[in-house]
């Protein structure tokens, strides 16, 4: 019986509440991953499917599982190429990240944008409006539900990005701020 409940979860409690000024040492870090869920909605279509993200020196991957029950989706991100990898070998790659995405996904998603999103972090390169739990920026309204501690740093565990036509819940599971491996 102790073995059993030392395995079960405990719900998890909300550790902070979102700052963009307390989140500014986050554009310092260069590695980091995670592991967590995500479920995209739109008019037309909604699906969900787990998401491990790494980011690193070279670039970032994803890999998506479950989506659509297609199996599993990896995403590579380079300074100036993005390659997709589907089931069954199936390689494609573009060096127009917007377009690509948008046309592999069918909607549009700011893939270079969401990469600091994820982290709690308005893009450097566009103006944002902040706003009790998140930020307004390039049309998208980004918020954090819940913040978690990982190490000496509240990351986010809920994310909602939407838009008029797309809404993206993520929640993260698990946080590393100094691996660059997806599992």
């Amino acid at each position: 019986m102790l073995a059993l409940t030392g395995c079960s979860s405990l719900p998890v409690k909300e550790e902070g509440k979102y700052s963009v000024a307390e989140r500014k040492p986050m554009y310092e870090i260069d590695r980091w991953s995670f592991e967590g869920r995500l479920s995209v909605r739109t008019k037309k279509d909604s699906w969900q499917a787990n998401i491990g993200w790494v980011h690193g020196f070279g670039g970032d991957e994803l890999k998506l599982s479950g989506p659509l029950g297609q199996g599993v989706i990896k995403l590579r991100l380079t300074k100036d190429l993005v390659i997709l990898e589907r089931g069954g070998g199936k390689i494609i790659s573009s060096n127009n990240f917007e377009d690509f995405i948008n046309h592999q996904m069918g909607m549009f998603v700011p893939v270079q944008s969401f990469r600091y999103w994820v982290v709690g972090l308005p893009e450097p390169s566009s103006q944002f409006i902040e706003i009790i739990d998140g930020f307004k920026q390039a049309g998208w309204l980004v918020e954090f539900g819940q913040m978690q501690r990982v190490s000496d740093y509240m990351m986010p565990r809920k994310v909602t990005v939407t838009n008029e036509h797309v809404k993206l819940k993520l929640m993260i599971d698990q946080w590393d701020l100094n691996d660059t491996r997806i599992k």
